[in-house]
């Protein structure tokens, strides 16, 4: 069961509070900056996690500025589709609502998840969406915004879109080998810690870590293999992008 820590109170709450309760998650996106981005981007974290323990989401956006621009650069990011807040009149008898949302913020009532912005540097590209990163996959740019914790202030320079992107490209290669093996399951123990990590707080930092131990362990590639693909339900990096293509 996710437990998420509420903003308002500093204190662990479940995210879903009741078996197979409705839980909505609301993102507060104004603007289409990175910042705005990381926001929409755990509000998909969350959604997801939801989804693999089992509970149904409702996923809505506000903002009544630059809506298109913030869809648009979403969708490179690989960030599901949010239904729009303005077209909502009611609510559907949710058990918990959920607002993610930047420091400074105004939310309405439920769990407050905060949000810390991103501070680009020149160098990495403009600060209004994955569009004017030239040359740098939307995914690398994923990765780099899911690297440290969500209340942690994130530099974006070329540094840390080049680490990500090597990172990515070792995942993908490796993933891609791996899947020529035989397959094995996901060990018991590798499929607890990745669970835990993510429904501890969301800590994706960790799910990264993981993910490390395990490109360099002694699991059978078979195993390695199912283990990124059932961490990337969560990561969205699209690590099995690259399955079939020359090594």
């Amino acid at each position: 069961m996710l437990r998420i820590i509420d903003a308002r109170t500093g204190e662990p709450v479940d995210a879903a509070p009741a078996r197979r309760g409705l839980t909505r998650v609301v993102a507060h996106a104004p603007g289409s900056d990175t910042s705005a981005l990381r926001v929409l981007l755990v509000a998909d974290l969350l959604v997801r996690t939801l989804e693999l323990g089992g509970t149904p989401v409702w996923a809505l956006l506000t903002g009544e500025r630059e809506q298109a621009e913030l869809r648009a650069g979403a969708a490179d990011l690989g960030i599901r589709p949010f239904e729009d807040s303005r077209d909502v009149s009611a609510g559907l008898g949710e058990a918990q609502v959920i607002q993610v949302a930047g420091k400074g913020v105004a939310v309405p009532e439920g769990v407050r998840v905060e949000v810390a912005q991103v501070d680009v540097e020149p160098s990495a590209g403009p600060a209004a969406g994955p569009g004017p990163f030239v040359g740098a996959d939307p995914a690398a740019l994923r990765l780099a915004l899911v690297s440290r914790e969500r209340g942690t202030p994130l530099r974006l320079d070329a540094e840390a879109l080049g680490d990500a992107e090597e990172t990515l490209a070792r995942w993908r290669r490796a993933v891609a080998g791996w899947a020529r093996k035989p397959s094995r399951p996901v060990p018991d123990e590798v499929r607890v810690q990745l669970r835990d990590a993510w429904e501890d707080d969301l800590n994706v930092p960790e799910v990264l870590r993981l993910l490390r131990s395990v490109e360099t362990s002694d699991l059978p590639d078979g195993a390695r293999f199912e283990t990124y693909a059932y961490a990337d339900r969560l990561l969205g990096l699209e690590l099995t992008r690259d399955l079939g293509s020359p090594l």
